[in-house]
């Protein structure tokens, strides 16, 4: 049995198209077996929202009277790097404010934007003969921006580390705070829910693919940096209008003593054109597993102390060492079980298509790490 997007697409558009979350494919498969799921599902509704490191924004401001081109420029004091055209930037979520380090940075600020407040922008210049102006200090909304354009480098890990720590003291982290002697767990990602994890061999999911991105629609556009998929650590690039994204979706966040980021919604649907795709989004979250690594031991090859499922993470409690510790996520279930409900929702009022990919992401890519001499 196979199927194509031109008839799944024509369904979502005759409003017969029958859809279902990964969570309900996984009950779908059970009671009828891959064979009858995948003919009676057409697309499988994925989701993940938590803390995606490698994400900003593109902004064009137009130009001003006289004309500027930056030099440097700050939007509600976190500095967004000018590298562009005159009035063009990018502003990452790991910059931190310079008046409110560790609480406000560049995802708060596209937070703000994305609400419709007022963001102040503040530049210089060096002045040239078409742009003579040298300072600038202004606010601006959203609706007062040419183009907004999220464009995230890095973006829903497969899979991703639990972390603990055994050393003697408190150790502030990307993963978050960390107690000491093994006081604590962290993990991230949404176990079954998971985009990459509904097709971890890259079928349907590559340059092009439409998806929900922040509240709206945003495309892969690549294989993300550090994409991994030999370690089942796969990653992707992508972007989106943030003029249609919601704050529901899109939020910065800052970790104590460490800095700030941005918790970003994803979802990517599956078309199941196939058998073998039935039978990979009906992935249990006790199928999918991920390393508890020691972030105590301060060097690159850190220890993989034991192996563990999604299952016993969400549970709230691992085993290191016979001793039962506390785990908690750093991104957030409810909202992914939201994304993808959402999502389904869309295909199923003949809001969203679905688009095949130009080029699916590569499976031979393995993670090198930085050379030192």
């Amino acid at each position: 049995m196979t199927k194509s997007y031109e008839e799944i697409n024509e369904k979502i558009k005759n409003g017969n198209c029958v859809v279902a979350t990964a969570e309900e494919m996984i009950k779908i498969v059970e009671d009828k077996g891959i064979k009858v799921a995948a003919e009676d599902v057409d697309v499988v509704t994925t989701g993940t929202f938590g803390p995606m490191c490698s994400s900003g924004a593109f902004l064009n401001f137009g130009h001003s009277d006289p004309p500027i081109k930056f030099n440097k420029l700050f939007l509600n004091d976190v500095e967004a790097y000018h590298g562009n055209g005159a009035v063009d930037c990018y502003i990452g979520c790991t910059r931190m404010s310079e008046i409110k380090p560790f609480k406000y940075g560049g995802g708060h600020v596209l937070e703000d934007l994305v609400s419709g407040k007022s963001v102040r922008l503040k530049g210089n210049s060096y002045t040239t003969d078409c742009y003579p102006l040298a300072n600038i200090d202004t606010e601006i909304t959203i609706q007062d921006i040419n183009q907004a354009i999220l464009c995230n480098p890095r973006n829903a890990y497969q899979r991703y580390v639990c972390a603990v720590n055994s050393s003697d003291k408190t150790l502030y982290t990307y993963m978050g705070k960390l107690l000491p002697r093994f006081g604590n767990a962290h993990f991230a990602g949404a176990g079954c829910l998971n985009p990459l994890s509904n097709d971890p061999d890259y079928e349907t999911i590559g340059i092009g693919t439409r998806i929900f991105l922040g509240g709206g629609v945003g495309y892969v556009i690549g294989e993300g940096t550090q994409h991994c998929p030999g370690n089942r650590m796969g990653t992707i690039f992508v972007k989106g209008d943030l003029k249609q994204m919601n704050s529901k979706f899109i939020s910065g966040v800052g970790y104590e003593k460490y800095g700030t980021s941005m918790l970003i919604g994803v979802g990517i649907p599956i078309p199941i054109l196939n058998e073998r795709l039935a039978k990979k989004t009906a992935i249990n979250d006790d199928e999918i597993i991920t390393d508890v690594i020691d972030y105590g031991i301060p060097r690159r090859d850190r220890p993989i102390l034991r192996q563990v499922s999604y299952k016993e993470l969400k549970s709230g409690r691992i085993k290191i060492k016979d001793k039962s510790i506390k785990c908690a996520s750093l991104s957030s279930l409810p909202k992914s079980i939201k994304i993808a409900e959402t999502l389904k929702n869309w295909i199923q009022k003949g809001k969203f298509f679905l688009n095949p990919p130009a080029e699916t992401l590569s499976l031979e890519k393995v993670l090198k790490p930085m050379k030192q001499k």
